[in-house]
């Protein structure tokens, strides 16, 4: 059975081999051929470098194909070619293929002659170039039947009758021949940027990625900003074509043109220049009027005149060209990546210098940092952990800082001058500079000394709205917010570490007491056996009010992870805080009792005393303690609101302060917060 199977699909293959080869294969040369007969042009036609067109009342276009593939056109101007409308043209003419076709020469017989087919005065004559040779193509009347034209070959001896459609290829106007856009150069090509008034030469650069100014400054250029004026520029429109003898041309006033704009690309430059108001396009949509502005314009290297739309509204393309070098520059005062920065030192007049220094030592956290305090005369600096997140706050505070335009002076942009005298430099207070912020970058592969930066940032009497920042080896000057005195004051209160404490994995909490002082009355005692760990579920349990469970479990929480909001004081006095410059007695005292993990693994009771003011606004309490070197400081939101419920919402409002002396605590009676 299976070797009948076998046979008879063995016997089938013979059949499609033979049918194919000895069928299908012939009839596919003879379509192929039958095709071929029908071309009108040869195959040649596909390697097309120019062609002209003319038209029986005088009107002659032509275009050719240059050495870097573009299309452009050479009569009656030079403009870029519509690479859609070169290519429908293109593909019509390959592809073209005949209905029928007869001799010339056996018109005679009939008494016909080439007029009769409207090819003695064709409607329109086409002649192209390709591969060195000139073809010729005359296009006659349409046929009294069907969508077709009467077509003389190039040789002359032959009439084709094709269809219609190459008429509409062949006889497009010009304004579909023409490219819409004016600069040919693409975005991602162009690598450099001129602009010229009458009175200023601005040039940017691109160096991989960045924009920089050549002329008139050396400096960094906004790449975003330098991206979209590019953008725009290839975004303009030719919106109208001015014959030479156009009397409108006398407002063109290109010989002395208003701005002369150049894009460079890869071995090759345009430069438009842009003179004065043209009138609008009768094409021209209403939406337009008060967004756009028409100028004229022409190419430094051609004759032909048109006019092109420059945006208005909302982004002035003509306004940014014509202030360049301050639109397009970077607004930023440094330019850094904050990952880079090994250290950075703050320092003001009459107060000690102070480092943050990111850690890199073996073992050490990714991104942790170290205050460095300068010693006394004669002593070694200290070192203490700094807050992560507030030197990274403050290193992005420093990389957004930006030049700052006055909001009463119209135009103004912040940049105040790139070329001070010894005048200026004294006026904008950089003879003694309020603050000097260095940078220090970590070495790199290609360096073995690191690389700085140096902020100088000086005030003036005569201006309490702001403040100015310069690099010490650059001589711009910009005016920036004062913001920036308040955010790099050299406290080593303010970028300490705000974790204070972090319970380690076994410690529990196995009682928590809030007394008021100086008379120690009670507010809250909750304890656990010394064994057990007084957690959320454990307060769940607790004989104390509903009210209290959500305070206490907070509290609970705060404790173990015991975080400050901001640093008062890095001393403790058990008599009072100062707040504002004003004592502040201790109010409450809450004691935590911890049971520790010695070394030899048994727990080890103790208790640690927390001293708090009266709440002293809505969102500041004052707390103190001998621990980690003895501190005082501000209390989190999360804390404070917990303690508030603890305490005020059950004991009534808290009585008004009074005026105490500052050697004797103020005496609060037992209370809220």
């Amino acid at each position: 059975m299976r070797t009948k199977v076998t046979l008879v699909l063995l016997f089938l293959n013979v059949v499609l081999f033979a049918y194919v080869f000895y069928y299908e294969r012939p009839l596919r040369t003879r379509l192929a051929a039958l095709e071929a007969r029908r071309a009108v042009l040869p195959p040649e036609v596909a390697g097309m470098t120019a062609f002209t067109r003319a038209t029986p009342a005088g009107d002659t276009l032509a275009a050719e194909k240059r050495a870097d593939g573009s299309w452009w056109l050479t009569r009656p101007y030079e403009w870029p070619a519509n690479p859609n409308a070169i290519s429908r043209i293109h593909n019509e003419l390959q592809f073209l293929r005949n209905e029928t076709k007869f001799k010339v020469a056996d018109l005679a017989t009939t008494g016909q002659t080439l007029a009769d087919y409207g090819l003695a005065k064709p409607s329109l004559t086409f002649g192209f170039t390709a591969a060195g040779r000139t073809f010729d193509l005359r296009l006659g009347d349409d046929t009294k039947a069907g969508n077709r034209l009467y077509l003389l070959s190039p040789d002359g001896e032959n009439i084709h009758v094709v269809n219609r459609g190459l008429a509409d290829s062949l006889g497009l106007g010009l304004a579909d021949l023409r490219s819409p856009s004016i600069f040919t150069i693409p975005v991602f090509e162009v690598r450099s940027l001129g602009v010229q008034t009458a009175t200023l030469k601005t040039r940017l650069r691109r160096d991989a990625a960045r924009w920089s100014f050549e002329t008139p400054i050396n400096a960094r250029a906004n790449k975003a900003d330098v991206e979209v004026t590019v953008n725009s520029l290839n975004s303009l429109h030719a919106r109208q074509f001015f014959d030479p003898r156009d009397p409108a041309l006398e407002r063109a006033a290109l010989d002395q043109p208003a701005l002369r704009v150049t894009l460079e690309g890869n071995a090759r430059r345009e430069t438009l220049l842009i003179g004065g108001l043209a009138p609008a396009p009768a094409d021209a949509a209403p939406e337009e009027a008060g967004t756009v502005e028409y100028r004229f314009a022409r190419f430094e290297d051609k004759d032909v005149v048109f006019s092109t739309a420059l945006p208005a509204q909302p982004f002035n393309l003509l306004d940014v060209l014509r202030s360049a070098q301050e639109k397009l520059r970077d607004r930023h005062v440094l330019e850094f990546d904050p990952r880079n920065i090994s250290s950075l030192t703050l320092a003001a007049p009459g107060r000690p210098d102070l480092t943050l220094q990111r850690l890199e030592a073996a073992g050490a956290a990714a991104d942790s940092w170290q205050l460095v305090l300068r010693g006394a005369d004669g002593q070694a600096p200290s070192t203490r952990p700094a807050d992560t997140a507030v030197v990274d706050g403050l290193l992005e505070r420093l990389q957004a800082l930006v030049a700052t335009p006055r909001a009463s002076a119209a135009g103004s942009s912040g940049f105040l001058t790139d070329a001070p005298a010894a005048a200026d430099l004294e006026s904008y207070g950089f003879n003694r500079p309020e603050r000097e912020i260095t940078l220090t970058l970590a070495t790199t592969a290609r360096t073995t000394d690191p690389s700085s930066l140096k902020l100088l940032v000086g005030t003036s009497p005569e201006r309490r709205d702001a403040a100015f920042a310069k690099l010490d080896n650059a001589p711009s000057i910009y005016q920036i917010t004062p913001e920036i005195l308040r955010d790099t004051a050299p406290d080593p209160l303010a970028y300490r570490q705000r974790l204070l404490r972090k319970l380690p994995a076994g410690a529990r909490i196995t009682g928590i007491k809030l007394v008021t002082l100086p008379a120690g009355e009670m507010i809250f005692d909750l304890s656990v056996p010394p064994d057990s760990d007084l957690t959320p579920e454990a307060v769940a349990t607790a004989s104390v009010p509903e009210a209290h469970k959500p305070a206490l479990a907070v509290l609970l929480e705060q404790m173990r992870t015991l975080r400050a909001k901001r640093f008062n004081s890095d001393t403790f006095n058990p008599e009072r805080a100062d707040h504002e410059g004003a004592p502040q007695p201790w109010t409450f005292r809450l004691d935590v009792n911890l049971a520790l993990l010695g070394g030899d693994g048994a727990a080890q009771p103790a208790t640690t005393p927390l001293f708090l003011t009266r709440r002293l606004g809505g969102n500041t309490m004052l707390a103190g303690t001998a621990e980690f070197g003895g501190v005082t400081f501000e209390l989190t939101q999360e804390l404070l609101d917990a303690l508030f419920t603890l305490t005020y919402a059950d004991r009534g409002p808290p009585p008004a302060a009074t005026d105490a002396p500052a050697d004797k605590p103020q005496t609060t009676a037992p209370g809220g917060l």
